[in-house]
């Protein structure tokens, strides 16, 4: 039997050439979908009836299009997170949903380090002016100065505070789970309720998953308590954070700026008032980039696809 497959995960699509002789070699089919970020319901709806498979990535896998996927018998996301999928509505109609746990942890937690030492120690800003012909010392602080709270201390957050413990700084987690107490110790993080973490936090680290207890769970009460001069650093999931809010807080001034790789609505839209921020910064959802890690992913997400097709 010949398994028509449809590809639409953007970061597998560019190499997609040299995966041809495993298609063949198991019998697959394959048709690469036209792309940017991702496909959406009504792209789905008209030529989902006709797959066996699919490698996606942040594709809007709704119940309405499982209910139109007849043939469907796997849905393989490309990467870790799934919230765009309707999996438990999948699994009830016999159709798994594989992804690869824990795929991009270590640069993802290096970018959003990154981020918090931008802003501790404002290096865009003096290249900007430096470049601009500004002579101008622009006071920063070290982050044995700072205290940075990580919101989600699953493997991302874990990761972060990894990262940030050596550099000496106050470390404050927060979690809807109970963390491991030998981690705990380890890293000397002070576990507490949100709230608490976000009035204390020089930096917030945002490596929450996006659930229902987390869709838009820093809103406009949730800056409001947020330590006057703080800044948010989001490479979890966009939703996590309702953006209009986020906007009013930064131009209120309640927090000193915020570094964002994901978003509310991907691709951002050019309307944003994100875009003209003198203190914000910036990424297209790319906080995952690492060839051994996609490497991974790649055989990973064909593995899961192959199981899935073969029952």
């Amino acid at each position: 039997m010949t398994w028509n497959v449809l590809i639409s995960a953007p970061y597998m699509i560019p190499v997609i050439d040299r995966f041809r002789p495993w298609f063949a070699e198991h019998d697959i089919e394959i048709t690469v979908a036209d792309v940017q970020e991702r496909l959406e319901e009504s792209d789905l709806l008209p030529i989902i009836a006709k797959y066996h498979g699919i490698v996606c990535g942040d594709d809007r896998i709704t119940k309405a299009v499982i209910d139109t996927a007849t043939n469907l018998k796997v849905i393989s996301k490309w990467g870790t997170g799934i919230d765009s999928i309707d999996s438990a509505y999948a699994a009830s109609k016999g159709i798994p949903t594989g992804r690869t746990l824990d795929a991009f942890t270590q640069p993802v937690a290096d970018t959003a380090l990154g981020y918090i030492l931008c802003f501790a120690r404002n290096l865009p800003w003096m290249d900007k002016m430096m470049k601009a012909g500004v002579w101008d010392k622009i006071p920063g602080r070290a982050l044995n100065e700072s205290t940075i709270g990580v919101v989600g201390v699953g493997c991302m957050g874990s990761a972060v505070l990894r990262r940030a413990k050596p550099f000496g700084a106050r470390l404050l987690g927060n979690d809807i789970r109970e963390i491991d107490p030998a981690f705990v110790a380890e890293m000397g993080v002070e576990m507490m309720d949100l709230d608490s973490l976000l009035e204390q936090s020089d930096f917030v680290s945002v490596c929450c998953d996006l659930n229902p207890t987390s869709y838009l769970l820093f809103n406009d009460a949730r800056f409001a308590r947020m330590k006057a001069g703080s800044v948010l650093v989001n490479t979890a999931r966009g939703p996590v954070v309702e953006e209009a809010a986020l906007v009013r807080a930064l131009q209120s001034g309640r927090i000193a700026g915020c570094a964002l790789d994901v978003f509310e609505h991907e691709p951002l839209p050019k309307t944003s008032a994100l875009l003209g921020m003198d203190n914000v910064l910036l990424a297209p959802h790319n906080s995952n980039s690492s060839p051994k890690a996609w490497e991974r992913i790649h055989h990973s997400t064909l593995k899961n696809l192959l199981d899935g097709l073969r029952g």
